[in-house]
């Protein structure tokens, strides 16, 4: 009976300890965090805390797809109503960042699971993957992000606090060669960096207590509006086929409309320019029914010295040839 009590005791604490998670080994955070160390830190914190829930991640990603007309505070607001973690619904923000987390399940959720079991060590290895970056130049302010030392920790901020630039870094090239051989990061695929504008998203200036304090990760809150947006659309929802319209060779009200606006306007600015002056020029007179004889002058008389010389020539001018 003893024999049967004791190896019913062992297989309890076996089975306890089977179902104990294995902590993750430094190889492993560096690995699983190498894609997004470098982010700026408030977009590091929603992720971080993000990861702990999956299954809303997954849900927030099939809504963005369906919406991709959305981002920054737009796509805030409009996914407030589906009552999802406040750092997941900050998440609808980064499209291309949503997009990325969910194209791996198995990484989200190990970076889940290592954020809630493991956050000191998630933490230390954050900084310690960006001392790697600094190290290499690739991790420097400019004109989109702060980057800075507080005490000894390294801060990543944006430039304006409103807007953000998620950049795109290749693990292997912006750390430097590779110190774990057997453990490769993990990829992204790459995306093209947008402005994404976060005025609605707000953190809690109460700094959360770590073994070594971070000063970036604080809790997250979104100021909820009070209705969506109208031009969202449940993610679950299939997107409507657009109706084919042809034309009929009339203008639409809209082109009337602009057409008129133009008109008026033009009418309105146009440079008032005097009327040319026309001079009126008298009327011609009448003639008469009879013209008037034209007068007929007599030839002028010869002056008196061209007279006398003509006649000492032997002739003159009205005389014959003589025979």
């Amino acid at each position: 009976m003893k024999k049967l009590l004791v190896s019913l005791a062992l297989l309890l604490a076996a089975g306890a300890a089977a179902a104990q998670p294995r902590p993750y080994s430094q190889p492993e955070l560096d690995s699983l965090l190498a894609p997004i160390a470098l982010h700026p830190d408030a977009l590091l914190n929603n992720i971080l805390a993000a990861s702990a829930f999956p299954q809303q991640v997954q849900d927030a990603a099939q809504w963005s797809r369906a919406n991709p007309q959305l981002s920054g505070d737009a796509a805030v607001q409009a996914a407030t109503p589906y009552n999802w973690q406040p750092p997941v619904t900050a998440l609808v923000a980064y499209p291309d960042v949503l997009a990325r987390m969910v194209e791996s399940p198995q990484w989200l959720r190990d970076l889940g699971e290592a954020w809630r079991l493991q956050e000191p060590h998630v933490l230390d290895t954050v900084q310690g993957l960006r001392r790697r970056a600094e190290a290499s130049g690739n991790l420097k302010s400019d004109e989109y992000q702060n980057v800075y030392r507080q005490d000894d920790v390294i801060v990543v901020q944006p430039a304006y606090r409103e807007v953000v630039y998620v950049r795109y870094y290749d693990p292997l090239v912006v750390y430097g060669p590779w110190w774990w051989p057997a453990y490769r990061p993990v990829f992204w695929r790459p995306w093209i960096v947008r402005p994404v504008h976060t005025v609605w998203v707000r953190y809690d200036p109460r700094p959360r207590y770590y073994p070594r304090p971070v000063h970036q990760h604080k809790p997250v809150h979104v100021h909820k509006p009070a209705q969506p947006q109208p031009h969202a659309r449940p993610f679950n929802q299939a997107r409507p086929q657009p109706q084919q319209r042809t034309w009929n060779g009339t203008p639409s009200p809209a082109a009337r409309l602009q057409a008129e606006n133009t008109a008026r306007f033009v009418q309105q600015h146009r440079p008032q320019v005097a009327a040319p002056q026309v001079r009126q020029m008298p009327a011609p007179a009448a003639y008469s029914q009879q013209r008037p004889a034209p007068q007929v002058s007599s030839p002028p008389r010869a002056a008196p010295r061209f007279q006398a010389q003509q006649e000492r020539r032997g002739g003159h001018a009205g005389r014959g040839v003589r025979g």
